[in-house]
């Protein structure tokens, strides 16, 4: 499928996802009176449900959905492997950590996303340090090396929280599940998902060339170098970003980029764009779920989607081997 035609699929997509998330909740909201209060702005409960709630919460799931997506899509470029994914390998979860210390230092807000940049860093360096992807091509070593730093950070955070007051574990348990918070700030994401697209789209012909190989890249012209610190720094701003503002929310990262590179392939000019809309309906579709089944209950998104993404990752892996 032609990449125009697929983004030209997925806008409708996106646009149904969010007028679903709009319209349904604990309290659904018919579609006149939803109308109304977006034209219109009175002063009533369905103003209030759309403008203070709905509106809010869904515009943050699809910008961190897109930036999950879109940082995926640049793991899986730079380290050459399609299951690669920031919470798999371990990002997320250093940026976890990072954010959790600075709660419980009761650091000020506008430093858990220092700290979850410095951990997602942190992290990433270790995993290419320890797996050799440098020198070796080896999918398990790589996929072993993730999940053992996942497993280590994960043994961090469950200290972190044991040490914790009491009073705080009920804020920090849901924001650890993925919590897509109305109340949020939407700016610094916005911000870092816009900065980040116009770079990644000019360098999409040397990030295509990349995925052939470094030494068949660098006989093309392609600074190798240049390209992979690219690739790794948004990747790890993009991750930092939405784990600081939404908690570690899993798989959006792998699920997004495999299925689009399925359906038109690894061109980064459909790639990124398509990845990062379709990262947006994943997470305001599992967010619609976590508000919807076990309503005036509400689960956090980040639990729908890992279990969308669990048995994925299990069939990826299976389809490799």
């Amino acid at each position: 499928m032609s990449g125009r035609l697929l983004i030209l699929l997925l806008l409708p997509g996106l646009l149904l996802v969010t007028l679903l998330s709009l319209l349904l909740g604990s309290v659904e909201l018919p579609p006149a009176d939803l109308l109304s209060a977006m034209l219109f702005r009175e002063n009533s409960l369905a103003s209030e449900i759309l403008w203070d709630y709905r509106l809010p919460r869904t515009l943050f799931a699809i910008v961190i959905g897109a930036m999950l997506a879109m940082a995926g899509a640049m793991m899986q470029t730079l380290l050459r492997n399609p299951l690669a994914d920031p919470y798999i390998l371990g990002t997320s979860g250093g940026a976890a950590v990072g954010v959790l210390a600075a709660f419980y230092l009761a650091l000020p807000a506008w430093f858990h996303l220092v700290a979850a940049v410095a951990g997602a860093l942190f992290s990433t360096l270790l995993l290419m340090l320890f797996s050799g992807f440098r020198r070796s091509r080896d999918t398990n070593r790589l996929l072993l090396t993730g999940i053992v730093l996942t497993t280590g950070w994960g043994a961090l955070i469950t200290f972190i929280l044991t040490l914790s007051p009491s009073s705080s574990l009920p804020g920090m348990l849901f924001w650890l599940v993925g919590d897509l918070n109305e109340q949020a700030s939407l700016t610094v994401p916005s911000l870092v998902l816009l900065l980040s697209l116009p770079p990644l789209l000019l360098a999409s012909r040397p990030l295509d060339l990349l995925l052939l190989g470094r030494n068949q890249a660098a006989s093309i012209g392609v600074d190798v170098p240049r390209m992979r610190l690219l690739l790794l720094a948004f990747a790890i701003l993009l991750t930092a970003t939405a784990v600081a503002f939404a908690g570690p929310i899993g798989f959006v990262g792998l699920v997004a980029p495999h299925i689009i590179r399925l359906i038109s392939g690894s061109s980064h000019r459909t790639l990124i764009p398509a990845t990062a809309i379709l990262g947006g309906i994943l997470l305001v579709a599992a967010d619609l779920l976590s508000r919807t089944l076990i309503a005036p209950r509400m689960v956090p998104a980040g639990v729908f989607m890992t279990l969308l993404g669990v048995p994925l990752f299990l069939y990826l892996i299976r389809r490799q081997s």
